[in-house]
């Protein structure tokens, strides 16, 4: 409830105005004027500013932090009052990809798919999944079209700086996909022709210059879905694909012929992000995911896809 004051910026203003505002006449210049009729209309007037701001229990957002939800809800605004708009590229087995089996959600299914509709559940809003490509989801929160991206996505310094991360609730590790007894191995991925899915942290650590650690520019593809860098690769276009370990045990076990190196390329968090400065709604999600952590509901999800 919205609180309303009542200040005395200095002697006889309010009682002024109320002469001008009521007919009331100043106590200095009536000696019979009733101080008490003044502090009784100043009361009354507090009590009706008060009524109407009890009255009126609307917010400025569009949803506010609820179901499981615990702390002070927090008003927030969505694209779509009622609704929680999720951009991703379902192209990225098991956390995000087109599905129409039963238990499939408007044709999507995975673990980001399942944590986005639990997530939308606390806040008592509905999801909506809008599928784009990973650059794409990426704009779409920045841009005002969704309100959060999850899509298999990874912290960085670069991309803080256009958009709010979430409390990590996985980790990532990316790992080299290859032709059965193809003679790359991790100490020689400098020498060969790399495949990436545009705008990942693979394509991005792959394509850096080697004084910062990677290949150069010169010896990496980007694709605009992890399907289409493995197709490369089992066309002999490329000689290994960067991607992360889900996915790649997804394409290994789905096309005979390639395998895994042994071994982690990097180890990264996954969060959830909105847009750079949607601090409410990135509360709001906070609370609930770090619930969702807590109770083992993440994890179950997490589970139910990943086996290994």
């Amino acid at each position: 409830m919205n609180t309303y004051l009542l200040t005395v910026h200095k002697k006889g203003s309010i009682l002024i105005r109320y002469t001008e505002r009521w007919g009331v006449p100043h106590p200095y210049e009536k000696e019979s004027f009733n101080m008490k009729k003044i502090i009784a209309l100043i009361m009354a007037m507090a009590m009706v500013l008060c009524l109407a701001a009890c009255g009126s229990n609307g917010t400025a957002g569009s949803g506010s932090a609820s179901g499981d939800v615990s702390g002070d809800p927090a008003a927030y605004t969505t694209v779509e009052a009622g609704k929680l708009i999720m951009s991703t590229n379902a192209e990225f087995p098991p956390y995000e990809m087109k599905a129409d089996d039963e238990g499939a959600y408007k044709g999507f299914e995975g673990i980001d798919v399942e944590i986005a509709v639990a997530l939308a559940d606390k806040l008592g809003l509905e999801l909506v999944i809008d599928d784009m490509g990973f650059d794409s989801a990426l704009l779409a929160v920045q841009e005002g079209r969704s309100d959060m991206v999850l899509a298999g996505l990874t912290y960085r310094e670069d991309r803080d700086e256009v958009m709010d991360f979430s409390t990590s609730y996985a980790t990532g590790v990316q790992v080299v996909i290859v032709k059965e007894g193809s003679d790359v191995t991790m100490d020689n991925l400098g020498e060969k022709m790399i495949g990436c899915q545009i705008g990942t942290t693979g394509y991005i650590y792959a394509g850096d210059s080697v004084e910062n650690g990677g290949y150069g520019e010169d010896h990496v593809l980007g694709y605009d879905n992890g399907a289409l860098a493995v197709q490369a690769l089992m066309n002999g276009q490329i000689d290994a694909v960067i991607i992360d370990n889900g996915p790649a045990q997804a394409y290994v076990k789905a096309n005979p012929g390639l395998a895994i190196l042994e071994g982690e390329w990097v180890t990264e968090d996954y969060c959830l992000a909105v847009d750079e400065g949607n601090t409410a709604l990135l509360e709001a999600l906070n609370t609930a995911l770090e619930s969702m952590i807590a109770d083992g509901t993440i994890q179950t999800i997490v589970d139910k896809y990943i086996t290994e």
